[in-house]
């Protein structure tokens, strides 16, 4: 096996991990912070509103992730309205658009995984806080967010790496992330099994480090539930 070019391959992905991060970063807090409006939505009661997020979630966790960006990214430009718009020099942009893309298909599973999180806090403990005069956003905001988080953290930390593995789609559209580089220095080299053996290795460590980060808050949201041993003091 060549050393020297696994270490010299290695090096040259590494250099567009920052690319990598970026993306993953700015799909996962948009997608986010698009989930939670479309949940808000799903769980109002208003027909309306919940009609259109059901929508929402259909159309996006029922088609493919990489059919969605094409259509981002070629599909946009079609409309005069968004070509002729001050938006058109920001959705031209490869980048935008894979974020964009990832960001929109995400909001459509974890809607999906908070909703499932606010069906699982139980009825006694929003009946306990409304006795005491909690209500509106201040029962979301101490009894219901919190324990709907909790439960809906495991689906989410694996929503959450399937996300990293989607960045890799971000090279079909000329985004040149870790797999978009390592496309390139196959086409260069013809070595596809030592360049996607450097990539594999790349994504393996990001994801064990995402993993171990979710555990980790999973571990200290949960403190309520881990046995008390005697002789300590509360």
């Amino acid at each position: 096996m060549d050393f020297a070019f696994l270490s010299s391959t290695m090096v040259t992905l590494i250099r567009a991990l920052p690319t990598t991060l970026v993306l993953f970063s700015l799909s996962i807090l948009f997608g986010g912070m698009l989930a939670l409006l479309i949940t808000a939505m799903r769980v109002s009661g208003i027909r309306l509103l919940s009609g259109f997020a059901r929508a929402y979630i259909f159309v996006f966790r029922g088609s493919p992730l990489l059919i969605q960006m094409f259509l981002v990214f070629y599909g946009l430009g079609q409309f005069g309205v968004i070509r002729y718009s001050f938006l058109w020099p920001f959705l031209r942009e490869p980048m935008v658009c894979a974020v964009l893309s990832l960001a929109l298909c995400t909001a459509g599973y974890t809607a999906e995984i908070f909703r499932g999180g606010i069906r699982a806090v139980p009825a006694k403990e929003i009946e306990a806080a409304r006795s005491v005069g909690m209500s509106g956003f201040l029962l979301v905001r101490r009894i219901i967010a919190p324990i709907a988080f909790r439960h809906a953290l495991p689906a989410y930390s694996t929503e959450i790496v399937l996300m990293m593995k989607s960045t890799a789609l971000a090279s079909l559209v000329t985004v040149w992330e870790v797999t978009g580089v390592a496309q390139r220095l196959i086409s260069q080299t013809y070595r596809t099994m030592e360049v996607f053996l450097c990539a594999a290795l790349i994504y393996l460590v990001l994801n064990f480090l995402i993993l171990q980060a979710m555990n980790l808050l999973e571990y200290s949201l949960s403190r309520h539930r881990r046995p008390f041993a005697p002789g300590l003091r509360a």
